[in-house]
């Protein structure tokens, strides 16, 4: 569909976070933030979130250490997200992955990440038609993981971006940008343990996620932060016997980049907080202590989720969860619902996002979707490895 350009425009102010900072809304706001959005349904549907969740296809984006502790040999899946379904109908999110086992120690995985910004009508200040484009970003991604030991395992992921957002104007350099960065991580999950007449076993992970230098659209531009982000996750499985499981499993994330200090309008100046013009190395440790507002500041840049899941006889599930942030920070709350199927060697994982917040999310009533395919399973795994 072509949209005329206003709502062109319009779609891209929603998708790259361009909000004045002042001292009531402190976004933080960095390059390529298509990079933070859930590729997949599952993990859509328990409040955004799988860094420490029970291993999936889609580990690739939240935690590529879990593919070891996967009992298939080989599985890829597909994912799609529509975005400001309810303005428009031709943005949208297409994730593709494949992981495959190498041997009992490591695994190794791949996707790749479309981001579609729809077609749009240029027209100068006169109305007169300049063409028509169609911005759109996209990431390859690889990762290795390797089991450290019998219960814990480590990943280290590269990422190749490409973001091509240009519109025919006066920036005759205004090419599309590129950029690389690494991803590293790492999964723990416990034996299971007896607790009577069931039995439980915990998870914990970590990500750190787009660790790489600023991403610049123009040549003189002195460059964006790419959005390096910090996940930590735990979780529980409580396997009430061998038809019923519940899985509880809690996230909190951050943002590795500098808060954007309080300055003078007419000067300039910094009247509180520190420079963010630093480069993206020192922005990572200077973002845990750099907000105006202090320590209590520095927290509210922490966003949580919560999810639960229930499987039964690992062919129907359920889930629900629910995701914060800061008032000041961007004011994102919904609760989410989801649902899995699994038929054969297939799977198909539905959700559902509803807005809890004054100001809606991009993604507020859309249905996300995906479709995964595994084949082989791995010989001598224990019950409950795999999702």
């Amino acid at each position: 569909m072509k949209n005329f350009f206003w709502t062109g425009l319009l779609s891209l102010i929603f998708l790259l976070p361009l909000r004045a900072q002042n001292n009531d809304t402190r976004v933080i706001t960095t390059a390529v933030p298509f990079l933070l959005i859930s590729p997949d349904a599952r993990a859509a549907g328990m409040g955004d979130q799988g860094v420490a969740t029970t291993p999936d296809a889609y580990s690739q984006y939240w935690n590529a250490a879990k593919y070891n502790f996967l009992d298939k040999n080989f599985g890829f899946g597909v994912s799609y997200t529509p975005y400001l379904s309810r303005l428009i109908n031709d943005i949208n999110l297409i994730y593709l992955t494949h992981f495959a086992r190498i041997n009992e120690r490591s695994s190794y995985g791949v996707s790749l990440r479309y981001f579609g910004l729809g077609q749009i009508n240029l027209t100068d200040i006169n109305g007169q038609d300049m063409g028509t484009v169609s911005p759109n970003e996209f990431a390859i991604d690889g990762a290795y993981a390797l089991m450290l030991s019998k219960n814990f395992s480590l990943a280290v992921g590269m990422r190749f971006v490409v973001s091509d957002l240009k519109l025919e104007t006066s920036q005759s350099d205004a090419s599309a940008a590129k950029d690389f960065a690494v991803d590293i991580s790492g999964f723990y999950q416990s034996a299971e343990k007896d607790m009577g007449d069931a039995s439980g076993r915990y998870r914990l992970g970590f990500n750190l996620q787009n660790l790489g230098p600023k991403l610049k659209y123009y040549s003189s531009a002195e460059g964006d932060f790419l959005p390096t982000n910090l996940r930590l996750g735990a979780g529980f499985d409580y396997m009430a016997d061998d038809y019923n499981t519940i899985s509880i499993q809690l996230e909190t994330s951050k943002l590795l980049v500098p808060t954007p200090p309080i300055r003078n309008d007419t000067t300039g100046a910094i009247i509180s907080g520190k420079d963010d013009r630093v480069g993206w190395m020192q922005g990572i440790f200077q973002s845990f202590g750099d907000a105006p507002g202090g320590m209590s500041e520095e927290l509210k840049e922490f966003v949580w989720s919560a999810g639960v899941e229930y499987a039964y006889m690992d062919a129907f599930k359920v889930r629900a969860g629910y995701f914060h942030e800061s008032e000041i920070k961007g004011k994102r709350k919904y609760l989410t619902l989801g649902a899995g199927f699994k038929y054969n060697f297939m799977v198909l994982d539905v959700s559902y996002l509803f807005s809890t917040a004054k100001i809606r999310t991009p993604l507020d009533g859309t249905m996300r979707f995906s479709l995964t395919f595994f084949v082989e399973k791995m010989k001598g795994t224990q019950k409950g490895q795999t999702d």
